[in-house]
């Protein structure tokens, strides 16, 4: 199996991206269709817990305004040609909190890259101003 194909790794990069992007654009419609739309789909969030693509739309459609944040760090790394894991550090800029976010992407023949498993957390009493050492 090849690990991290720079041509995945800018598949991922792209997926990526956009998701992020509707995250600044509250766009809920490509923050759904980012996501397998299927009962099996993950997502554990700050405040929620997701089992299953209806549950995380409900969560969406429950969402007016997502928190600023700022990207620290992106890491990708891909296996073979059909899967890959995001995780990226960002800090909210309205409280300065440091976030963590995980996404496990597949590339499914009839629908192209979609998130499986996606994990957010919030860092307790971390210190906005620390240095990123990785």
């Amino acid at each position: 199996m090849e690990l991290d194909n720079p041509a995945v790794i800018a598949e991922a990069r792209a997926v990526f991206d956009r998701y992020e992007a509707a995250i600044a654009g509250n766009d809920n419609a490509t923050l759904d269709a980012s996501f397998w739309p299927d009962p099996r789909t993950v997502r554990f969030g700050v405040t929620e817990i997701g089992w299953g693509i209806e549950q995380i739309r409900a969560f969406r459609a429950s969402v007016q305004k997502y928190a600023p944040r700022a990207t620290r760090k992106v890491h990708i790394t891909s296996f073979g040609q059909d899967f890959a894991c995001t995780h990226l550090e960002y800090e909210r800029t309205d409280t300065g909190l440091i976030g963590r976010e995980t996404k496990i992407m597949v590339r499914l023949p009839e629908l192209g890259w979609r998130v499986v498993s996606a994990h957010v957390s919030l860092l307790a009493g971390a210190d906005p101003g620390r240095q990123n050492k990785a």
